[in-house]
C-alpha cells in the first residue's frame, strides 16, 4: 500500500515501558516509526492502542498473530519456560512478522525494546543472537536500549541509526528506564507486570489439556479454542470439554465463541450460567453420546444455585446445530462422566525460567 510507505522503522510495541522508550530513542534521531502491537489469545491489549497513541504520541497498528502463534505453540523449537511460555520462539515469530511488514511501510529497520539480561529466557546474550539469526533480521534489527552491549547492525554502520546516540542499559533494574521516562516526559509510566498468560500457572492449567490432546494428532487447534479456555470455568472428561460462565460477560463470550458442532446448555426456569460443551477431533463432528450429554447437563445445572437448591430434577435445554432438546437431570457437581478442573502436573524445574510477556 503506497500510502503507508513513509516510515523509517517498524517497532515491536507491547505497551510496556521498555518498548515505548525504545521507540522514543529512535524517534529522537528524527526517524519516523510505525509501531506494531501484536495480539493473540495470550497477550495483547488492542483496546488500549488509541490511549497509547494519544498519551505517548505514537503511531500504532495492531497485528493479529493468533493463528501463527497457536501453530508454533504446539511444538516450539526452543522450548517452554516455567509453564507454557515459548518466549524465544514468540520473539522470533513477532520479529519475523515485523520483517514481513517492512516493505508495506517502507521501513529500513526493526526496533525492539529488549534489554540485555533483563529476562532469564529470552534476553540473555545467546538468545538475543538466536532471535536475530532465526528471524533473519541480522542486518536490520536494532535494540536501542542495550545496543552498545551488542555488535552493531548494518543499519547502524550505514548511518540510518546513529549508534552513538543508542544506549547501554542492562540487567533487571529500572533506574535507567525511569530516568529516560522523565527525559521524554512520559505522561504515564507503565508498571512492571506480566503480559503473557502462558507464563501464568492458572492459564497453563487451562491450556494444557488442549495441547496434550492436540499432541495426539487427531485435530488442529485454533485461536478460538484458547479464547474459550480463557472464559469461565473449565472442566474436562477426556476429550469432552465443558466451559461454564461465571457471569453475564462470560455468558456473552460463550455465545460468541460457540461453533456449529458445540453444545450449549441452559437450565430452564432457573437463573444460571450458560455452559458450552465441545468435543475435540472426530468427537466434535460426531457429537456426544446421550450419556455424556446428560452428564454435562447435570454439571451445568449444578452451577445454577437456585436449581441446586430445588433438590429435585430440573430441565436443561441442550442446543446443537440449531436443534434443541430438553434433558431432565438432577444437578450434580461430580457427574458419573468425571468432569473435573484441569490440573498442572508439569511441576517446576530447579532452574525454571520465567518471563513477563512480550516486550
Amino acid at each position: 500500500m503506497s500510502e503507508n510507505k513513509h516510515y523509517d522503522a517498524v517497532a515491536l510495541l507491547s505497551g510496556g515501558l521498555d518498548s515505548i522508550l525504545a521507540v522514543k530513542v529512535v524517534e529522537e534521531q528524527g526517524l519516523k516509526v510505525k509501531c506494531l502491537h501484536f495480539t493473540s489469545p495470550f497477550f495483547g491489549k488492542p483496546e488500549k492502542v488509541a490511549h497509547w497513541e494519544r498519551i505517548h504520541g505514537l503511531d500504532i497498528a495492531c497485528v493479529d498473530a493468533g493463528r501463527d502463534f497457536v501453530d508454533m505453540l504446539q511444538n516450539p523449537p526452543h522450548g517452554y519456560g516455567r509453564f507454557l511460555n515459548p518466549c524465544v520462539d514468540c520473539k522470533i515469530l513477532m520479529v519475523s512478522a515485523a520483517r514481513a511488514l517492512m516493505d508495506q511501510y517502507g521501513a529500513r529497520c526493526i526496533v525492539s525494546g529488549e534489554v540485555l539480561g533483563q529476562r532469564p529466557m529470552s534476553q540473555r546474550r545467546d538468545t538475543l543472537n538466536i532471535i536475530r539469526r532465526d528471524a533473519g533480521v541480522k542486518d536490520v534489527l536494532v535494540r536501542p536500549l542495550c545496543a552498545k552491549h551488542l555488535d552493531p547492525t548494518q543499519v547502524e554502520l550505514d548511518g540510518l541509526v546513529d549508534r552513538e546516540r543508542l544506549l547501554s542499559i542492562s540487567g533487571r533494574g529500572r533506574k535507567d528506564q525511569m530516568a529516560l521516562a522523565r527525559k521524554f516526559g512520559l505522561k504515564e509510566v507503565p508498571t512492571p507486570a506480566g503480559g503473557c498468560m502462558l507464563a501464568e500457572l492458572e492459564s497453563a492449567r487451562r491450556y494444557k489439556p488442549l495441547l496434550d490432546l492436540a499432541g495426539q494428532g487427531s485435530f488442529a487447534l485454533a485461536p478460538g479454542d484458547f479464547d474459550l479456555s480463557n472464559t469461565g470455568r473449565q472442566l474436562w472428561s477426556g476429550p469432552h470439554w465443558l466451559s461454564i460462565g461465571r457471569n453475564k460477560a462470560d455468558n456473552e463470550r460463550i455465545t460468541s465463541l460457540a461453533r456449529e458442532d458445540d453444545y450449549v446448555f441452559k437450565v430452564r426456569y432457573f437463573p444460571g450460567p450458560l455452559s458450552l460443551g465441545r468435543g475435540l477431533g472426530d468427537l466434535g463432528r460426531a457429537g456426544w453420546s446421550v450419556e455424556m450429554q446428560r452428564a454435562a447437563a447435570s454439571v451445568a445445572a449444578w452451577y445454577s444455585s437456585k436449581a441446586r437448591a430445588a433438590d429435585s430434577e430440573v430441565r436443561v435445554l441442550a442446543t446443537r446445530q440449531g436443534n434443541s432438546e430438553e434433558i431432565l437431570v438432577r444437578p450434580c457437581k461430580a457427574s458419573g462422566a468425571g468432569f473435573a478442573a484441569p490440573a498442572w502436573e508439569g511441576g517446576e524445574a530447579p532452574d525454571a525460567q520465567e518471563e513477563e510477556g512480550p516486550e
